[in-house]
């Protein structure tokens, strides 16, 4: 296992019980049949357990979205070249793509013009890369603390990642390659069999590695690995983190399998169009905030979830309670 992974994974922090049980204890006390709001009221209870707060509040979410190229689209996985990540990040820069529209963001180029390995013949990352990768997503992390996050959203760019997710949940979940190869930007039956193809001679490639880090540096991605990370990061800091699409979910299924309690401070704030996410999603445990066939990535469909995160830390403690009310 890399060590600055297994660095992460040591000694998490916990959930604190007693902010989550004051929380869930007002919610069932507050201006409002009781249960009338279960679902977002149990998402406050989340917040307070992390933030240890018996006041959860999203006043400052933060956005991080990491970029990287894939050797595996000359496979011929997606609709688009590679280069179309460099000029999907020149926009989000300039201020001027769809996640930008959404919020402020930090994004972090972790292999644009720099791609991966061609996963199908050898390992996605180096361990020196692998490890570089890692120290920007926890320095990006540590800075978004430093500023006051109070919730922080992941996201990724990157042509051919959908292939990627594909071969990493296959490899450490398994079932056939099929139930886990989606059609990412919208490929033909052609483009998808390829897709299918790549992922399967990955996964021979790579048989018999049982190390979860390890599978990640040999069929991952930069900005997966990046995610990983980072969502890692945040754990140290008690910051809730919420999860895109399929490439963000897939990211940190490798700290799962090596620790499974180390997405407790995780939400999933959507499912994506692609079949595999949901299934992901399943395998997690993580039910999706939202389900709206989103599949841009960016960090566009968690951030979608935001507002209703906002909404349920607010209904729990903005509002008064019967006893508040009436004694007022």
């Amino acid at each position: 296992m890399t060590e600055s992974i297994q660095a992460l994974l040591r000694d998490l922090p916990a959930f604190d019980a007693d902010s989550a049980d004051a929380v869930r204890e007002r919610s069932g006390q507050v201006l409002r049949p009781v249960g009338a709001l279960r679902r977002l009221d149990d998402i406050a209870v989340h917040v307070a357990g992390w933030q240890t707060s018996e006041n959860p509040a999203i006043e400052r979410p933060g956005v991080l979205v990491f970029a990287g190229d894939h050797g595996v689209t000359t496979a011929g996985v997606s609709n688009y070249p590679a280069d179309v990540t460099g000029a999907m990040l020149a926009a989000v820069r300039a201020g001027r793509a769809t996640i930008n529209a959404f919020a402020r963001i930090a994004v972090f180029d972790v292999g644009v013009g720099n791609p991966t390995g061609d996963i199908r013949t050898e390992p996605a990352l180096t361990s020196h890369r692998f490890d570089e990768i890692v120290a920007v997503a926890v320095d990006a992390v540590d800075a978004s603390a430093a500023a006051g996050t109070d919730l922080l959203v992941l996201g990724e760019l990157g042509i051919g990642n959908t292939t990627i997710s594909a071969a990493l949940s296959a490899a450490l979940i398994g079932d056939d390659v099929a139930q886990w190869v989606g059609r990412g930007t919208g490929v033909d039956d052609d483009g998808l069999a390829r897709k299918r193809a790549a992922v399967a001679q990955a996964i021979e490639r790579i048989a018999g590695t049982t190390d979860p880090i390890e599978t990640m540096r040999q069929v991952g991605g930069a900005e997966h690995t990046a995610i990983a990370a980072a969502c890692m990061r945040a754990r140290r800091h008690r910051i809730p983190v919420v999860l895109d699409g399929y490439v963000a979910t897939s990211a940190v299924l490798p700290m799962h399998v090596a620790d499974g309690g180390a997405l407790d401070h995780c939400l999933a704030g959507h499912v994506s169009a692609e079949h595999g996410h949901r299934r992901l999603l399943d395998h997690l445990g993580l039910p999706a905030l939202l389900d709206l066939r989103m599949r841009l990535g960016e960090g566009t469909g968690a951030l979608a979830a935001v507002p209703l995160i906002r909404m349920a830390c607010a209904g729990v403690i903005e509002v008064p309670t019967f006893a508040e009310w009436f004694d007022a």
